[in-house]
């Protein structure tokens, strides 16, 4: 090393020492004493003598190793404490995390070892000690970083903010030793020049480090359960590195000849080892298991576990699996089951199973716990123990198939102000465990809230079920109305057949009714039956004049219908044309006299296609127009059902018409369709392209 770079790499690290020193007493001078404050200040008083020790001493000096070990244990320490008392948790130590702090601990005391060994032991290789000693420390390295990524991600957004930038300096720090000790260990040299420049960049990092420390505050930390099962998993990752590491480096010094060959099979057989455990499902399961029981105090992450829950009942994908499947799988999700079974009460009261989740159905009666057992479970609302009761520590009354099924866990009653809606029987979780407290309160709080869920779905289907009898009760209304028209026809040619029975051209006629009554008749019945959903063709542009000389043609049998004007194409399903203008003539008729005929006015107004249906009857009132005309079942006639405006009006609105009314007592009534006019038909005439 020249002397501007020793100079350079003294004057380094004696700044970064005064650096350091400063920052401890500022830490020192802080608020009252808290173990995480001192164990902090304890690391930045190693890391400032051990700046001062490399600033006067080399590299290869055993005291030099010795204090960085020092300042990596006390950091170690630091981390540790802090990752404990963010639990929560003052008076044990959780095992997962105590050994894997503890590895680390392990390496550092190795590294010891090694840096002590050569003054203990002249007759070891030296050259053999410096590679051993090179690797641990980047082992060290290796852990730290993944400890520190494990530390930062694993805290609540609101604690990250307090370490971040302290974090940030360890994991430069350790960065930096990785890259030192990487370069020495494969160049075979003492990297000297990188050497000599850590102590400007651990100067940089007590500067980050005071900027860090500046909000004051306690050094605690609040784990977000969310990120830390990936965050374990990071860690497991970088102690299988360093493991494996120390196995190659030990077999590099027992085997001998077969070192390559075992080092080989080692690596594979961890390889494959990973592969089969990992994507295994029950492996997770206790992984997560060992999380929940280790790291925190509570074994549900309530706010996580509640948001999954309503996120698996309120999947708003349209292909989303049907409510009740949804529900018991938001259950079993809680407590992680293999398989469950909705079981809801039929008329009797007893509980049948609905819906099957996972679980083999060839196990399971139809009708799964009598009425009794059933009042049972919704007088004490109690979640039943399976376990427990087949180890005679409680007596509740259940089926005996459920005693004997011994993959039958934990029966969940579902209880909706007092009612019992249901239960959900769950299965046996992947990882076999009791049942606890915390499980017993999920679990009811999950029941009632589905209860709710389950009560409302069977609410909303009673209303569709209504909806659908309404639905039904309306067209048969509609229906009922067209019959009383065609029993009206019918009579007609009953009458007319007793004298006009010989008249060759009446019974021409005749049959002709008769064929169109049917076909109307069986058109009528297809509109009421179920599977009829009532879809109608989308308007289109149609001749009124065909559609009205059709309705006229139809009707001159009962009366004369004149059929004048002319009109443009209306924008119209012609079925829904025909049934409003048969309902209007067929009014008209009935409010007419024997020998008055009935008026069809084809026109135009604006945009619109009118239909006028005029006659000279009996005529109504406004307040019976205002109030009562298009009302169901309202009629001015002794025999009539109040249907065929209503049923007209409807039928217009569908189609973007209305129906416009003027009548006087005594006079008669005028009813105006207006249909919007077919768009091909536009500015047709000349005065029209003239504007």
């Amino acid at each position: 090393m020249n002397s501007l770079l020793q100079l350079i790499g003294d004057g380094g690290h004696a700044l970064a020492a005064a650096l350091y020193a400063a920052l401890a007493i500022y830490i020192l001078r802080g608020h009252e004493a808290k173990l995480e404050r001192n164990l902090l200040f304890a690391a930045v008083v190693a890391t400032s003598l051990w700046a001062l020790h490399t600033a006067f001493s080399s590299v290869t000096e055993p005291l030099s190793g010795l204090s960085e070990s020092l300042r990596n244990g006390l950091w170690l320490l630091f981390m540790f404490v802090m990752l404990r008392h963010g639990e929560g948790s003052t008076t044990r130590h959780p095992i997962s995390i105590t050994f894997i702090y503890g590895v680390l601990g392990g390496v550092l005391a190795m590294q010891t070892v090694a840096d002590l060994l050569p003054d203990l032991s002249m007759t070891a290789s030296f050259q053999s000690l410096v590679v051993l000693s090179l690797l641990l420390r980047m082992m060290f390295a290796i852990g730290a970083l993944v400890l520190v990524h494990n530390l930062f991600t694993i805290s609540a957004p609101e604690g990250r903010a307090r370490i971040a930038l302290v974090m940030a300096a360890l994991a430069a720090m350790w960065t930096y030793d990785l890259n030192l000790y990487g370069i020495a260990a494969l160049s075979h040299t003492d990297a000297s020049e990188i050497y000599a420049l850590r102590g400007m960049g651990m100067a940089i990092l007590a500067l980050v480090m005071g900027v860090g420390m500046r909000g004051g505050g306690e050094w605690r930390l609040r784990l977000s359960r969310t990120v830390a099962f990936r965050s374990l998993s990071l860690v497991a990752v970088g102690l299988y590195l360093v493991v494996l590491a120390i196995v190659i480096v030990a077999i590099e010094w027992l085997a001998g000849p077969y070192a390559r060959l075992i080092e080989v099979a080692a690596t594979f057989s961890g390889l494959v080892a990973a592969l089969v455990l990992l994507p295994s499902p029950r492996f997770r399961s206790l992984v997560k298991v060992l999380i929940s029981k280790h790291f925190f105090q509570h074994r549900y992450d309530y706010r996580s576990e509640w948001m999954r829950f309503v996120d698996t009942i309120g999947a708003p994908d349209v292909d989303a699996a049907p409510i009740y499947e949804r529900v018991v799988k938001a259950v079993a999700d809680i407590t992680e089951s293999s398989s469950a079974l909705l079981l809801l009460p039929d008329e009797s009261g007893a509980l049948t199973v609905e819906c099957v989740w996972n679980w083999p159905a060839t196990t399971v009666p139809t009708k799964a716990m009598n009425a009794a057992d059933a009042a049972g479970l919704k007088r004490t609302g109690f979640i039943i123990d399976f376990d427990e009761l087949r180890s005679g520590g409680g007596s509740r009354d259940v089926a005996p198939w459920m005693m004997s099924d011994s993959a039958v866990w934990a029966l969940v009653p579902l209880i909706h102000f007092d009612r019992l809606i249901g239960a959900i029987l769950l299965g046996r979780p992947r990882v076999d465990r009791r049942l606890d407290w915390e499980d017993f309160d999920m679990l009811r709080t999950a029941g009632r809230q589905v209860a709710s869920y389950i009560s409302e779905a069977q609410g909303q289907q009673a209303l569709e079920d209504a909806r659908r009898f309404d639905e039904f009760n309306r067209r048969f209304a509609f229906i009922i109305h067209d019959v009383k028209n065609l029993v009206s026809q019918l009579s007609l040619l009953s009458r007319n057949a007793e004298r006009h029975a010989d008249n060759p051209d009446f019974r021409a006629d005749m049959i002709l009714t008769l064929r169109d009554s049917v076909g109307k008749m069986n058109d009528l019945l297809a509109r009421l039956s179920q599977h009829n959903k009532g879809r109608q063709d989308e308007p289109r542009a149609v001749d009124v004049r065909t559609v009205a000389n059709a309705v006229a043609t139809a009707r001159a049998r009962q009366r004369l219908v004149k059929v004048t004007g002319s009109a443009s194409d209306a924008m119209a399903d012609p079925q829904r044309l025909e049934q409003i203008l048969v309902h209007l003539v067929q009014n008209a008729i009935d409010a007419s006299a024997p020998d008055a005929p009935v008026i069809l006015h084809l026109g135009t107004d604006g945009d619109g296609v009118t239909i006028q249906v005029i006659d000279r009857g009996t005529g109504m009132s406004a307040d019976f127009i205002r109030r009562d005309l298009f009302k169901p079942f309202s009629s001015s006639k002794a025999d009539g059902f109040g249907i065929g405006a209503f049923e007209a009006r409807e039928l217009a609105r569908s189609m973007d018409g209305r129906i416009d009314v003027e009548s006087r007592v005594g006079e008669g009534s005028c009813f105006t369709l207006t249909l919007p006019r077919a768009r091909s038909n536009y500015h047709s005439t000349p005065q029209e392209r003239a504007a």
